[in-house]
């Protein structure tokens, strides 16, 4: 990551958390009252092979003791109402301003994977890692409608499991890297445009 990008990801970050704390504390209390706690979903990522760090997010399903692997038509039952709504908005994952301002993540870039993907495969995370993962990116833009619909037709964790290996980790590192060839400032900011023109295109089309 360039020094420019870092102070970039700092200053909007920083700008962003004070015009959005309401908006997270009102979210907060929504939870509260609608959900219970915990409020906050706090799991394992990787920014490297073998660097390990904290993502947050608002909690947007119901609370089980053991958690793993990427969420498919296996996990949809957990989705409350009021995650399915805060998901659609991207609003679960305001907390991520804090990821950003401590250096686990930039606001655009790869999105993190988790050990045991970087632990199975990792001479290709290793080169999607050098770009520090984001809040959105390239793959995510392009690839996350496509992914949703691919793991909400597995009903069981080792289907997938399976997907997410097979068809998921290489179509998204493919486009990881090609955002790496061409990563600079003009590039994050359309992509960050982007991802906000989605959301409000699929808000008024009512689709997730």
């Amino acid at each position: 990551m360039t020094w420019q990008k870092r102070i970039l990801d700092l200053v909007f970050a920083s700008l962003l958390a004070i015009i959005l704390g309401p908006v997270l504390i009102v979210l907060l209390i929504w939870l509260l009252l609608r959900e219970g706690r915990p409020l906050f979903y706090v799991a394992e990522r990787m920014k490297e092979v073998d660097r390990p760090f904290m993502l947050w997010k608002l909690r947007t399903m119901t609370a089980v003791e053991s958690d793993t692997g990427v969420s498919g038509g296996n996990k949809a039952a957990r989705i409350t109402a009021t995650g399915a709504w805060l998901r659609a908005r991207r609003l679960d994952e305001l907390p991520q301003l804090w990821n950003i301002i401590r250096g686990d993540l930039s606001f655009v870039g790869p999105r993190p994977p988790l050990r045991q993907y970087a632990e199975a495969y990792p001479e290709l995370y290793r080169e999607v890692l050098k770009s520090r993962p984001g809040v959105t990116g390239l793959a995510s833009i392009v690839y996350h409608r496509h992914e949703d619909a691919l793991l909400a037709r597995c009903t069981t964790p080792e289907e997938t499991d399976s997907v997410y290996r097979r068809i998921c980790i290489p179509a998204k590192a493919r486009l990881d890297l090609i955002y790496q060839r061409h990563q600079c400032i003009c590039y994050d900011f359309d992509l960050v445009f982007q991802t906000i023109g989605n959301l409000f295109r699929r808000n008024r089309t009512g689709k997730r």
